[in-house]
């Protein structure tokens, strides 16, 4: 396996609307295990293609991804994943992605969905998901319609969250320059 480049806010790959995958063979199983592994290394709990640079609808996650005991882990692979029933109840889970890294912020989410999507193997599966896996999912294949989860809050949270997001880069920036 391999660590795969992770794309950033503001990169315009996040941005864009994936593509359905065709087929699901070697190749793919074999990038979704770089997808997984990537997700792992950089402490995250979900990871969707874009943010790897591929505009495919591809997501991996793992409500339970520690690091301490490998056997709690609870690895998922989702091919072509769609959100077919939402509940009507919301909650809020104060959020944060590998692509915005450091910054967290509220989100209003549904308490429950239903997911449609292709296993690794291709088998077409659904899932009733609530509690973190249900913001996890949504989080996830909101990155396939180019959608981010600060997308989802005010103007003026939002604009806080990117000013604190580029101090974030400028002071990593000073280290990287440092060191």
């Amino acid at each position: 396996m391999a660590v795969l480049k992770l794309y950033e806010y503001p990169d315009e790959v996040l941005r864009q609307k994936c593509q359905k995958v065709d087929k699901v063979d070697d190749a793919l199983r074999h990038f979704l295990d770089d997808m997984l592994e990537t997700m792992y290394v950089d402490k995250g709990c979900g990871l969707a293609a874009p943010q790897v640079g591929v505009t495919k609808r591809i997501i991996v996650l793992d409500p339970n991804p520690s690091d301490e005991d490998l056997s709690l882990r609870q690895p998922m692979y989702l091919i072509n994943p769609e959100i077919v029933w939402s509940s009507d109840e919301m909650v809020l889970f104060k959020e944060g992605c590998l692509s915005l890294p450091d910054q967290r912020a509220e989100v209003e989410r549904h308490e429950k969905v239903r997911v449609r999507f292709l296993d690794y193997n291709g088998k077409e599966q659904e899932i009733l998901a609530d509690d973190l896996l249900a913001i996890i999912l949504q989080h996830e294949i909101d990155h396939l319609e180019g959608v981010l989860y600060i997308d989802h809050i005010s103007r003026l949270k939002r604009t806080r969250l990117l000013n604190k997001l580029n101090k974030y880069y400028h002071e990593r920036e000073q280290e990287c320059d440092n060191a």
